[in-house]
């Protein structure tokens, strides 16, 4: 090991402006959750408009703006997805809609949606659900606290939401019916597009041994295997293992060989089964080692093995969700001392603020405030033409909901450019109000939000991130130690091998994901960043050497140094 000294870790870490406001290239599918809100949203929304009842155009949105989830997950994985999440909408529904009948005293109101907003953000980063995450779930519950209830009304508000569930989860299924892979396929596309970068860079003017995995672009490299992480996590998702799917796995194989040996790879055939897998083509046939091709690297007895219990993901968990119970909490205490009449409005911008630490809250915040106050004058501009019909009003949301899904991949505050407009006319299904007090309203509770959630993560400190890279840096140590013992038979058990593989590159993974985080948060002890590069330099070494044994059928002796292999392997 280096003897070499970390250098200090910073209390408290500069938060950046550069780059904050940069916009991002679009996803490959942002159409598709921009079709799919609009499908959802618009038969109901139309239906009530036809019997003159847009007031209950809340209800039937919050069982409609579930289809926005889960676009990434292979099929049978997002119709369970779904199906919780519509069930998590509508328990939060009702958990306001119940308090909202019970009390109007906006102090408990407040307090209410807080704790609904922490449990909403814990549940879904524990999940990993994905994209919206938590703020769609707390929008909606939080802006029932303050809409007028009986507990009669109850029942029947609820019944809408859970029609237009059903409806958003046949609409997040349809695609499935033209193309049942294409989830899969796109994961496994970006994992050779991301291998094919890394193999490019690594065979640019560089010798063989200076191409080596453990030496050069470690960024490339771990975006690389975090891609191919993501792929196996798709294709293991699902449970059946389809000759389609059998077809990815090879592919994903074929990535894993290029980030062992990217000198040896070819970054534009990878290209190019990438290119085609976005097709509507077949799925493109790749060779593999014949040690590769028996019981295709141990994946049945991975799909047989357990889920991680949800209690142990919760845990790490915790000072987010309190960072969110609090700065909602005080977000809306304040907007309520301000007298503005809608204080679940700073409650949502506060709980759309808090990433995985302080500096992504931060860029986050900047985000939403820009986006915001550009929403505001979009609303300015558009009222008038909403105002006209009630038929226009309802065109005018759907057009946001689609610019919302289209654009927020780009970057969060041009997403939110469209999604404030579009909160602010639904406000008005129920009647029509002055613009310019909605305007001046939503400003104030956007810059409370911001401004008292950011005070809040800076107040609920982080002190566990420099034990989880503890935990994350002795769970590769593990994993390596399992990997480097089964590289040392002649013969291991069929699959362990495979296995222990992507043990590693998932342990590995988590390793980057839990370093980034930290390095993020203020308050820490120095982190040990050292140990984490040597980490990961001997992790990959492993991997590599996992490949290129199955590559090879070689039986090298073990490096003493790794405990990866070295000799007698193709490079």
């Amino acid at each position: 090991m280096s003897s070499a000294t970390p250098a200090p870790t910073p209390r408290v870490r500069r938060l950046p402006l550069t780059g904050v406001l940069r916009l991002g290239r679009p996803s490959d599918i942002w159409f598709k959750p921009a079709l799919s809100a609009v499908a959802s949203v618009a038969p109901p929304n139309l239906t009530l408009l036809a019997l003159g009842r847009l007031d209950l155009a809340m209800y039937t949105m919050a069982g409609s703006l579930c289809a926005l989830y889960a676009h990434n997950k292979p099929y049978a994985a997002r119709a369970r997805a779904l199906v919780w999440v519509v069930l998590g909408m509508i328990a939060g529904l009702a958990v306001a809609l119940v308090t909202a009948s019970l009390t109007t005293n906006a102090v408990v109101l407040v307090t209410v949606g807080a704790a609904l907003a922490a449990v909403q953000k814990g549940l879904c980063d524990a999940t990993r659900i994905g994209p919206p995450g938590n703020v769609v779930l707390t929008f909606i519950s939080s802006a029932s606290l303050f809409a007028p209830q009986t507990l009669g009304q109850v029942p029947g508000h609820l019944a809408l939401a859970a029609a237009a569930g059903v409806w958003a989860w046949l609409v997040g299924m349809a695609p499935a019916l033209v193309r049942p892979y294409g989830p899969e396929r796109r994961a496994t596309a970006h994992a050779l597009d991301a291998a094919a970068m890394y193999a490019a860079t690594q065979g640019t003017g560089k010798s063989h041994a200076r191409a080596r995995a453990d030496d050069d672009h470690p960024r490339a490299r771990a975006a690389a295997a975090a891609a191919v992480h993501a792929a196996w996590q798709s294709l293991l998702a699902t449970g059946t293992r389809t000759p389609p799917r059998r077809a990815l796995e090879r592919l994903v194989v074929r990535a894993e060989v290029a980030l062992a040996a990217p000198a040896d790879a070819d970054p534009e055939r990878l290209r190019t089964w990438a290119r085609e897998l976005r097709g509507r083509g077949p799925v493109p046939q790749a060779d593999v080692p014949a040690g590769a091709v028996d019981e295709l690297l141990g994946v049945d007895a991975e799909l047989a093995a357990p889920a991680r219990p949800l209690w142990t993901r919760l845990g790490p968990l915790t000072p987010l969700v309190l960072r969110t119970a609090l700065g909602c909490a005080l977000a809306g205490y304040v907007s309520l001392a301000l007298g503005v009449g809608r204080p679940y409005w700073a409650l949502v911008t506060a709980a759309s603020l808090y990433q995985a630490n302080i500096t992504l809250t931060w860029g986050r915040g900047v985000q939403r405030v820009v986006g915001n106050l550009a929403g505001v004058l979009v609303f300015a501009v558009v009222a008038p033409l909403a105002h006209a019909h009630p038929a226009a009003l309802v065109l005018c949301c759907l057009a946001f909901n689609f610019g919302a899904e289209a654009l927020i991949g780009r970057n969060y505050w041009l997403g939110s450019v469209c999604v404030t407009p579009m909160a602010l006319l639904i406000t008005e299904f129920a009647r029509t109000q002055q613009p310019g007090e909605l305007i001046a309203e939503r400003v104030v509770d956007t810059l409370v939000g911001a401004l008292v959630g950011l005070v809040a993560a800076a107040v609920v400190t982080n002190r566990r991130a420099t034990d989880r890279i503890e935990e994350a840096l002795t769970a590769v140590e593990r994993a390596r130690e399992r990997a480097a013992r089964l590289l040392a038979e002649q013969a291991p058990a069929r699959g362990t091998l495979e296995s222990a593989h992507r043990a590693l590159a998932a342990a590995l993974v988590e390793l980057r994901a839990t370093a980034d985080a930290a390095s993020g948060e203020w308050w820490q002890r120095a982190l040990p960043q050292e140990r984490v590069v040597l980490a990961e330099q001997s992790g990959h070494r492993t991997l590599a050497a996992t490949v290129r044994r199955r590559e090879s059928h070689s039986w090298p002796t073990v490096d003493r140094r790794t405990g990866g292999k070295t000799e007698g392997v193709r490079g």
